[in-house]
């Protein structure tokens, strides 16, 4: 397994900026409201994400709507039923009305995403800065449905679907069996590539107090095991397969039809 490092790197623009200064090294009313955020770092924050908040309850009230009206329809058609007869056809209701609220949301969250004006893009700086904005809501978007519906269908066509609108890029025959996904615009699945149980991709991480986003990219017929995780500014060459709870740290390039070494020595026992 290579380490980008290793290579000739471009420093990003902001690459020398101290992530704990106050002070902010843009100009104009976007150095003001940066610096804002960096002094009074935990309420102007809050500030910030205040519509965020917004946002999510309303496109939770949106896809809560048609199961609201299920029910409520629902309700009011049966009271003259005996309790024992009424209250399981209510229980059916309200869990209709809550995959109701699942299947809505899901093109909800990236109808919103591709409105949001503040998209995503490779950085690195302060966790207290405009840059960072974007990055907290792509994936307060994106948690929206991984946390209140998106494990009912993993994996299914559904959740390819999902990923695909919220900017993730997808090639054929790819095969998605976890929703710990993070920075979903910022990952490349190509072909025929399989994502284990519970594995962990996200497309950022944290060194040295920056905030580091940078894409991750797998490629054809990669497999990556059950709760393995891969990091941001990574490259999974094709046909390589990562082992289960293997970690692959930022930066790391792995070649092409790489195994683990435990494997082969498995492989070349039974061979025996």
């Amino acid at each position: 397994m290579q380490n980008k490092n290793n290579q000739n790197k471009k420093k990003t623009p902001n690459s020398l900026e101290d992530p704990y200064s106050e002070k902010s090294n843009l100009s104009g009313l976007k150095g003001f409201l940066e610096t804002l955020l960096k002094k009074f770092r935990t309420g102007a924050f809050i500030s910030a994400l205040l519509p965020v908040y917004f946002l999510a309850i309303i496109a939770m009230g949106l896809a809560a709507a048609p199961g609201i009206y299920v029910f409520s329809y629902i309700f009011h058609l049966t009271p003259a039923l005996a309790d024992v007869v009424r209250y399981p056809i209510l229980g059916i209701a309200a869990v209709c009305a809550y995959f109701l609220y699942g299947f809505s949301i899901i093109f909800i969250i990236p109808l919103l995403n591709w409105l949001n004006p503040f998209k995503l893009k490779p950085f690195r700086g302060s966790y207290f800065s405009l840059q960072s904005i974007p990055w907290y809501v792509h994936n307060a978007l994106l948690y929206i449905v991984r946390y209140t519906f998106l494990e009912f269908i993993t994996p299914t066509p559904l959740n390819i679907l999902f990923y695909r609108m919220m900017g993730m890029k997808i090639g054929k025959g790819v095969q998605i069996n976890t929703t710990n996904i993070s920075d979903a615009c910022m990952i490349e699945l190509e072909d025929r590539v399989t994502i284990g149980g519970s594995a962990h991709l996200l497309a950022h991480y944290g060194q040295h107090g920056y905030l580091v986003v940078s894409s991750l990219k797998i490629r054809k017929n990669a497999t990556i095991g059950l709760k393995a995780t891969i990091m941001g500014d990574t490259d999974i060459g094709e046909g390589a397969l990562i082992s289960p709870h293997e970690v692959v740290l930022p930066k790391s390039i792995v070649p092409a039809g790489r195994k683990p070494e435990k494997l082969i020595y498995s492989v070349e026992n039974n061979k025996k």
